[in-house]
């Protein structure tokens, strides 16, 4: 895990639709050791502790994040753009995953040592003014007829490649 102060990895996941794959990156990501999770746009966040009723969507979330939700710091970002401003100002490289005509294959990522990675909506992607506030655009190159993966698997190879370099 990135325990070092000076070295963070956050994980930004903005309009993620599915419940399903926001708990799943919450288990992806006490796996490989991000030290937060930010929840931002309409992507659903997980129930209060001792909630007395779980919507069907809170029930996804738990299932699927196997009580990661409870391991992995996180917290809900009103405004994403002045998140954005006020991880720069705090050291933070801004990392998108995005297929975009300025993307970087995902291997040549180097990130400083405090990095925020955003992965978005599972059909839209990230924003055009999102990733016009990144630093860099990583993409994972596709080799077959699909175009792209599941937002919670290409989470976990990009959130693995960027906490191995800065470990």
């Amino acid at each position: 895990m990135v325990e070092n102060k000076k070295k963070s990895c956050l994980l930004i996941l903005h309009n993620i639709r599915s419940a399903h794959n926001v708990g799943s990156m919450f288990r992806t990501a006490d796996g490989a050791g991000v030290n937060e999770i930010v929840l931002s746009g309409y992507s659903p966040v997980p129930p209060q502790k001792n909630a007395l009723y779980l919507t069907d969507a809170d029930k996804a979330l738990k299932k699927t994040a196997l009580g990661a939700e409870e391991t992995v710091p996180w917290k809900k970002a009103a405004s994403l753009s002045r998140l954005l401003s006020r991880l720069k100002k705090e050291g933070y490289e801004i990392v998108a995953l995005e297929q975009d005509e300025g993307s970087v294959d995902y291997r040549e990522c180097r990130p400083k040592e405090r990095v925020a990675l955003i992965v978005g909506n599972e059909v839209d992607g990230v924003d055009e003014k999102i990733l016009k506030q990144c630093d860099v655009i990583l993409e994972i190159p596709m080799r077959g007829k699909k175009n792209s993966l599941n937002v919670s698997v290409a989470t976990g190879i990009a959130l693995y490649q960027i906490i191995g370099t800065i470990e």
